[in-house]
């Protein structure tokens, strides 16, 4: 007995219809090609993905892995670019800490009450924009790291010099720099304190802490003094 041609006919139609309804594969949109980007743009790109990371987590649960996806390189290009997780935390870390002294420049025309203030001001917005930025920057994720803790402390050195441009020559040297660094520690601490409670405006942190540098080398300048 021969089989009836027509429910042949009928496949081969039908799926002529589904091949029509269906996108054709040169009709698809290419991808678009990987960006590349140059060595410094690539660093740049790398340390704040990684100052972000290492911001909102704990070191430990940073993963290298996720940083080189979240950047669409591998992750040995990464290590390229630095070696171990620990030079990476160091140069995010870094980073943030030029960040900070950058924003916080003032001009040396400026009278240095108005320095003072203007130097506040921008640090605390810093602090307010960059809040996990700082918190890593001032309480670390690695413990005593020595490069992290040698990064910390050549931010407050910094820090510490801006301020001794202005302050009276009369008071000594040790007692100057033991006044302004309790002041910058201060600063520092008062300014995490406010991140993490924000019960006080910017401006009234601002005006207690810049009212407060006075008072502390008024102090200096009495007990130099025998007063």
């Amino acid at each position: 007995m021969r089989t009836s041609p027509q429910p042949k006919k009928a496949a081969v139609a039908k799926r002529a219809r589904a091949k029509e309804a269906s996108p054709r594969k040169a009709a698809r949109a290419p991808r678009p090609p990987r960006t590349r980007l140059d060595v410094d743009e690539r660093r740049a790109q790398l340390l704040a993905l990684g100052l972000s990371q290492f911001s909102d987590r704990p070191y430990d649960e940073v993963s290298i892995d996720e940083i080189a996806a979240a950047a669409g390189i591998s992750k040995g290009l990464l290590y390229h670019y630095f070696p171990t997780k620990r030079d990476f935390y160091a140069a995010a870390i870094g980073e943030a800490a030029r960040h900070l002294l950058a924003t916080t420049l003032t001009p040396d025309t400026v009278p240095p009450l108005e320095r003072l203030r203007a130097g506040l001001e921008a640090y605390l917005i810093y602090v307010e924009q960059h809040g996990a930025a700082y918190t890593a920057l001032f309480r670390g994720g690695i413990g005593s790291d020595a490069k992290v803790a040698s990064l910390i402390e050549e931010t407050r050195q910094r820090f510490l010099e801006r301020l001794m441009e202005g302050v009276p020559l009369a008071v000594p040297g040790p007692l100057l720099r033991t006044t302004l660094r309790g002041w910058i520690g201060f600063v520092e601490a008062a300014s995490l304190d406010w991140l993490e409670k924000r019960d006080l405006t910017r401006g009234v942190l601002c005006d207690l802490l810049a009212g407060m540098l006075p008072q502390a080398i008024q102090g200096a300048l009495q007990m130099a003094s025998g007063g």
